[in-house]
């Protein structure tokens, strides 16, 4: 059983994308926790008509507080931390929890666009997203065109998510893709809640679990699971014609240099997709 948490502020088309795919293609039984910020095109509504859990803030708050609100009321073990701009693939939630009980994970991430098993494949992927995204965002973000977006860079969605579970089952490598974490509860007592200073929050998770893992050795540092792999339109609904407002608790955040050394950063600058992101 798996709690599902998703912050959302409008986006309406997308946030139909997501709890359809999520009802398409979660294998086992789950609760889905809304964060609604403010929401004022009807997004909230639709998401309790789908039998989510919403909590109302009223106000737009970071991505930390709003999962540790999650949190507070999830029921189970399993918490998956996930953005709203996703389509996630068929048994996601079965092949990635097999993954972590077979390589020891208490938290770990699924593998998309922005990295995969290669720099080669992250590159190619990467190239044809942009391609798409392009060509067809000029006709604007509504439902119709993200699901043809979606068509067009994987014609066979089910086939291209069989293939790569077939060919990465239970491969894991260090890193992390953030649009998707899912973390074991019992991670909970090793690390601690989201760090609600931190809207780099996927970052600061994974400098976490690694300090915690060179240092104690209880948990391994958070992995990506090569055998789930999740959509993600990577920022393509950020053009929204109304943006987000300004974050309520904004005067509470730092930058990740304010917590973190530079010795500290350095080992994310090192992983795969930092490496590629600064060769260009």
């Amino acid at each position: 059983m798996i709690s599902i948490i998703t912050a959302i502020y409008n986006q309406r088309a997308i946030n139909e994308l997501f709890v359809e795919s999520l009802q398409r293609y979660t294998h086992y039984k789950y609760e889905l926790i809304i964060i609604d910020n403010g929401s004022t095109d009807g997004s909230a509504e639709m998401f309790e008509a789908a039998g989510a859990k919403v909590i109302r803030n009223g106000a737009n708050y970071s991505y930390p507080k709003c999962q540790n609100q999650g949190i507070a009321v999830a029921q189970y073990d399993w918490l998956a931390f996930m953005n709203n701009d996703v389509i996630v693939a068929p048994d996601w939630d079965r092949t990635m929890v097999a993954s972590m009980q077979k390589n020891g994970l208490l938290a770990a991430t699924v593998c998309g666009v922005e990295q995969v098993e290669s720099e080669e494949e992250t590159r190619r992927l990467k190239r044809r997203w942009h391609r798409i995204k392009y060509a067809l965002g000029v006709f604007g973000t509504g439902k119709k065109v993200l699901r043809a977006m979606h068509r067009m860079m994987y014609p066979d969605w089910e086939g291209f998510c069989r293939d790569r579970n077939e060919r990465f089952a239970g491969q894991v490598k260090e890193g992390f893709v953030g649009n998707t974490v899912m973390l074991h509860r019992d991670a909970l007592p090793l690390i601690g809640l989201w760090d609600e200073r931190l809207q780099a929050a996927d970052f600061d998770l994974y400098l976490r679990t690694r300090t915690r893992a060179d240092e104690v050795g209880d948990i391994k540092p958070l992995h990506i699971c090569l055998d789930t792999y999740v959509h993600h339109y990577i920022r393509l609904t950020m053009k929204a014609k109304a943006p987000p407002p300004r974050f309520v608790d904004a005067d509470n955040l730092i930058g990740k240099e304010e917590k973190w050394s530079a010795a500290d950063i350095e080992k994310v600058d090192a992983l795969p997709q930092f490496h590629m992101r600064r060769k260009g």
